[in-house]
């Protein structure tokens, strides 16, 4: 109910109230024990693990007081790395977004917030009518002065509307809102992870390249001297022309190993300075002098931990909890809605008169609004919020399954490739004493230099598969940090 009065402010609000007296006992009790009708949220269940089946006799840390604190690339002790992670965190363009998609996520919980409150607003106008009146006889000038009528109207008025939240409607869309923005901000977190990880395996991918690079320059010199000594012997009468050219065969495979080197090595070069904000044709890392890998010892903390700190399962609990709230503001809709307006304001002729008290005017109102049919559209709506809420726990309790499924994987590797590299040196030792032999036999005359380059062949494979296996240690444990939610900072 909406009334409009002009002139005495005062009498006119005692006769309002009295106008709406019927209506203010309800709107009251309705303000007063209106309440949310959607569920209350509760975590959805996970699998419970106390504990995990590839750790062994790992000491469990949560958080690991005996590491340094800080970003967890620190570990890898890499200048380099260390400065290539922190640019990422204000180059990288997928980090860029994933920030900006933030900021938009609250500014979102910001506008629904604001829904809460009344709104007021200023109204001002003025406008000048008139028409053209007369007989139509021009000589009649006194009927052309008397239709020849022309008016001035000024108004200007305050407003205020209100939508009491009786249902909690509103807090619901509010508090989705802000579910939605702290997901938002999980992934914010992931994608940093993701970007952050990404450019460890890729560098430390190059440094292997590097690594392999300076064993196959010193491989081809000892092929070199090998062909200089089979062409010796050949130049001597000793050694058969099928020997030079095993050498030779050798020596050119090994060069295009080299150049596959080269080739894996100037794409993982152009994939970090993607990483790091850059084109690649400005971008370059010169190869290191010496390659000293380090492994570091990833503390793995109890199962229940990894629950708070993996961001993607963070980020995939608060979108249930958003949809949670999507129920409610499916449930408020069966509610009537109620909305409170009032607005004061005058109206006048003149621009002098427009202040004064018989151009008032003022304005209160009560509105109710109850849907009676729609087709059974409020229950579809409310069945597809059951139903997104149900599909977002499924994803949740999927995401956490797999999380522990990525932390399984990379304890299992790292145990694995640590036995691995232990045996792979042990390999390369004995392969390159066993190419030192042949290769002596070999001056002696003892045997053919097919067993030469079978010698030699092995003992190449066995130096890189070691290298291949540092490696692999290093890029298993950056898995593993990243499966258990990123470093132990507090």
């Amino acid at each position: 109910m909406k009334r409009i009065w002009r002139g005495q402010l005062p009498e006119m609000v005692t006769m309002q109230t009295y106008a709406l007296q019927p209506f203010l006992p309800f709107a009251l009790a309705v303000l007063v024990t209106g309440c949310a009708v959607g569920p209350s949220y509760q975590r959805p269940t996970t699998p419970a693990v106390t504990a995990y089946k590839e750790a062994g006799d790992w000491v469990t840390a949560a958080p690991a007081d005996g590491l340094e604190r800080g970003p967890w690339w620190l570990l890898f002790n890499d200048p380099v790395l260390n400065e290539l992670a922190a640019r990422v965190e204000v180059s990288n363009q997928n980090v860029a977004a994933a920030v900006a998609a933030y900021a938009q996520a609250r500014a979102l919980v910001a506008e629904q917030r604001a829904a809460l409150f009344p709104s007021v607003t200023l109204n001002g106008g003025a406008s000048r009518s008139g028409n053209g009146g007369g007989t139509g006889n021009t000589s009649n000038t006194t009927n052309v002065a008397a239709g020849n009528r022309t008016s001035s109207n000024y108004q200007a008025s305050l407003g205020a509307a209100w939508e009491p939240d009786v249902w909690g409607r509103l807090q619901n869309v509010a508090n989705g809102a802000a579910a939605t923005a702290a997901a938002s901000a999980a992934d914010l977190a992931t994608a940093r992870l993701s970007a952050q990880g990404e450019l460890a395996v890729n560098y430390l991918s190059l440094r292997q390249q590097d690594a392999q690079k300076a064993l196959l320059a010193s491989t081809l010199a000892g092929y070199a001297r090998a062909l200089d000594i089979t062409q010796n012997r050949y130049n001597a009468g000793i050694a058969a022309k099928t020997d030079v050219l095993q050498a030779q065969t050798q020596l050119a495979n090994a060069k295009a190993d080299e150049a596959g080197l080269q080739r894996t090595r100037a794409q993982l070069e152009h994939a970090i300075a993607v990483l790091v904000g850059q084109a690649p044709g400005n971008f370059t890392l010169a190869a290191a002098p010496e390659w000293k890998p380090t492994v570091p010892d990833v503390p793995v903390g109890v199962p229940s931990t990894l629950l708070q700190r993996r961001p993607d399962i963070a980020a995939a609990e608060r979108r249930v909890a958003s949809a949670n709230e999507q129920i409610g503001v499916a449930k408020a809709a069966y509610y009537p809605s109620l909305s409170l307006n009032a607005s004061i304001g005058t109206a006048a002729s003149r621009v002098a008169d427009l202040f004064s008290a018989p151009a008032a005017l003022w304005s209160l109102g009560l509105s109710a609004a109850q849907v009676l049919f729609k087709g059974g559209a409020l229950d579809a709506r409310l069945d597809g919020a059951t139903a997104a809420y149900d599909q977002t726990v499924a994803r949740y309790r999927q995401v956490v399954l797999s999380a522990f499924q990525n932390v399984e994987d990379q304890l299992s590797a790292t145990r694995v490739l640590q036995i691995q590299q232990a045996l792979r040196a042990q390999a390369s030792s004995a392969a390159d004493q066993v190419e030192q032999q042949v290769l002596n036999r070999y001056r002696s005359g003892q045997v053919s230099y097919t067993e030469v380059i079978t010698a030699q062949t092995t003992a190449l494979t066995a130096r890189r598969a070691l290298v291949q296996a540092t490696a692999d240690r290093q890029t298993t444990a950056v898995a593993l940090i990243q499966s258990l939610g990123g470093g132990w900072s507090n």
